[in-house]
């Protein structure tokens, strides 16, 4: 498959072109001189009619949607996205239902676009919602309002998937859009059989390239599903930019270009092969006595406690080995392995984790989390007047930062929530001292 971008940068870089343009560097460096703005020739990300337009065919064809590019992460085609969906209601107030694991990017779309939103909450751990057909059926035939969209994270952060063709079948039957962040699953478009939520229903979602695919950070997708009417499809492009840069990165662009005859040549087989690797490791692990989670296939997450450590400690232990962990926590341990790793780094990490010694289990339950009084909506609480308080003055508050990192960057509280003592041991269990709370 042919790289339009990667092309015209190469040769744009050799032409030994007196720069009198941006960026200030004026390609004097080995990086720097791939490194453009918008000059002739170049295209534009958000009027594409060029090589980026080319570039994002090419995307097209190998997802089975429409693709559009996101130099900003998903992030920017979360909110996009989102944008996109309320843009249905003509005039009339949108409401999305949306699971509770939500990344905090939904609350800022939330804030800046101003719709409701009701939540669904998960069983086991603040990281995860899978709602099943049945309960996502139940819970739309009760709601006094229909939603305008769900929307699901899929795969969570744990590495949990949900059945995403059945809750699209449940959406569709009511007239109702299923919008999936999808930022960990770039790759199940090339998984036998498809995995990926397009394939699968989704109208729309947002990929992160960077994540499980080998492109430089900040590269992300935004896919729409061929189904959906030109009117969405049209304003796409208006939609990335409305809340991206105009000056995206061509290094990212390049990259997402570049993935595309890494995507075409052979990344299937590829992927295959490393996946069944991994899972013969997931099973050895189990058989020795570890518990791992989620039924994503190029995810690893370890639930440690019960074979005595937290997710904190074997995190320790793998860096002391030089293996770095993608997130901790003291439930879990989450290993983002892709088919760029050696068969001799897969085997590092196999003997890592099978030649420590079992513990007594630990047994400490991390804390219950129920769905808290929504006094506020998260645009009102966002852009409230705010006031930073230690966790244990804030019972009663209402939260307005969110006051989670990333990874995973889900909120233990919502903003516009009222804390209340769950929710206080929450925050002390993961860490967390001190809130932003409207003042």
């Amino acid at each position: 498959m042919n790289t339009p971008i990667c092309s015209f940068l190469a040769k744009y870089a050799s032409d030994d072109n007196l720069r009198l343009h941006m960026p200030g560097h004026n390609g004097r460096g080995e990086v720097e001189k791939f490194d453009l703005t918008e000059i002739d020739g170049a295209d534009s990300l958000y009027e594409a009619c060029g090589i980026i337009k080319e570039s994002e065919e090419n995307a097209s064809r190998l997802f089975g949607a429409h693709t559009f590019y996101s130099a900003e992460g998903s992030s920017l085609s979360i909110r996009a996205m989102l944008y996109l969906a309320t843009l249905t209601k003509k005039g009339e107030r949108a409401l999305i239902l949306a699971g509770r694991n939500a990344h905090k990017v939904f609350l800022s779309a939330a804030a800046l676009l101003d719709f409701d939103v009701e939540w669904m909450v998960g069983k086991e751990s603040y990281l995860s919602c899978n709602p099943s057909s049945d309960e996502l059926e139940e819970k739309l035939d009760s709601m006094a309002k229909k939603p305008t969209a769900v929307y699901i994270t899929s795969p969570d952060y744990l590495g949990n998937m949900a059945d995403i063709q059945a809750l699209a079948k449940v959406c569709h039957e009511r007239g109702v859009m299923l919008l999936v962040d999808n930022a960990h699953g770039a790759y199940l478009a090339f998984t036998e059989p498809r995995l990926h939520p397009i394939a699968l229903g989704a109208d729309m979602c947002a990929d992160s390239a960077h994540k499980t695919l080998p492109c430089l950070t900040g590269a992300a997708y935004l896919h729409i599903s061929k189904a959906m009417p030109s009117e969405i499809i049209d304003r796409a492009k208006g939609a990335m930019a409305l809340f991206g840069s105009t000056s995206p990165s061509y290094l990212i662009l390049a990259s997402l270009d570049k993935a595309n005859a890494y995507l075409s040549d052979g990344y299937r087989k590829k992927l295959a092969e490393f996946t069944k690797k991994l899972d013969d490791m997931k099973k050895k692990l189990v058989t020795a006595g570890y518990e791992i989670i989620g039924n994503e296939p190029m995810k690893l997450t370890v639930k440690p406690k019960s074979y005595g450590y937290t997710g904190y400690e074997l995190a320790d232990i793998l860096k002391k080995k030089k293996i770095i962990s993608e997130f901790a926590d003291p439930d879990y341990l989450v290993l983002m392995p892709t088919p760029e790793i050696t068969d001799e780094e897969l085997a590092k990490l196999e003997v890592s984790l099978l030649t420590l010694k079992r513990r007594t289990p630990n047994t400490t339950l991390p804390p219950i989390l129920f769905a808290a009084e929504q006094a506020l909506t998260p645009r009102a609480a966002i852009l409230s007047k705010a006031e930073s308080v230690s966790v244990d003055a804030a019972e009663g508050r209402i939260l307005a930062d969110t006051s989670v990192g990333c990874p995973p960057a889900v909120p233990i509280v919502v903003s516009g929530e009222r804390i209340d003592t769950a929710a206080i041991d929450a925050f002390k269990y993961y860490g967390i001292n001190s809130l932003y709370v409207v003042k």
